[in-house]
């Protein structure tokens, strides 16, 4: 009976002290959490979904209005996929400067809002020329992105790292490192927009 109490006298502390977890108390909250795996997951699938079945006259075809190309757009997809994650991933490397919230001026659904419509300053706004890229084709881009948005995927549903208080000068502005994962999808959903409109194009390629 003693050691039975004892045993429990020691979980209680463990678990008080915290040693007993590994849950992190500055990770994002289970909202956040699924708001940004959801965000991750149909901005993929709305990107291909759009692609599918396209002919390499098709992915080529230029619009007579915004000059652009779908190969352009795939390219542009993946390309922004890397860079910010890539900046997410040296901004953690940092210590964590929560002092900088005060800086970041924007919501998470008003930068989700913005960069889905093209109103905000980030990397899809920029026209990716094929030579800038280093994926020679569409179907290498498209294999790029899948690969790499999975794999950010996969890490997004157990991170428990802070990235709340990991903020990051951007084009944007300043942004928290969890927002930065939500710019990234909200733009796949505006590359996809972008297509959506060269395939409305009178000029587009019946096939």
């Amino acid at each position: 009976m003693l050691k039975r109490t004892k045993g429990r006298l020691l979980i209680t502390l463990l678990v008080v002290t915290g040693l007993a977890g590994t849950i992190n108390n500055n990770s994002i909250t289970p909202e956040e959490r699924k708001y940004a795996v959801n965000l991750l997951k149909n901005s993929k699938n709305n990107l291909l979904d759009n692609i599918t079945a396209l002919s390499d006259k098709q992915l080529n075809y230029r619009s007579t209005t915004t000059e652009v190309s779908v190969r352009n757009c795939l390219s542009q997809a993946a390309m922004v996929e890397q860079k910010l994650w890539q900046m997410i991933d040296n901004a953690m490397e940092q210590p964590a400067n929560p002092e900088k919230r005060k800086e970041i001026k924007i919501s998470d659904h008003q930068l989700v809002e913005l960069a889905e419509t093209g109103k905000i300053n980030t990397l899809s706004t920029n026209t990716f020329k094929q030579a800038n890229t280093p994926w020679k084709t569409a179907t290498e881009a498209t294999t790029n992105f899948k690969a790499m948005r999975n794999g950010h995927i996969k890490h997004m549903k157990s991170s428990t790292e802070d990235l709340r208080n990991h903020v990051v000068l951007t084009p944007a502005g300043w942004l928290d490192c969890y927002q930065l994962i939500l710019l990234i999808s909200a733009s796949t959903n505006h590359s996809a927009t972008i297509i959506e409109g060269i395939k409305l194009d009178q000029g587009f390629p019946k096939k």
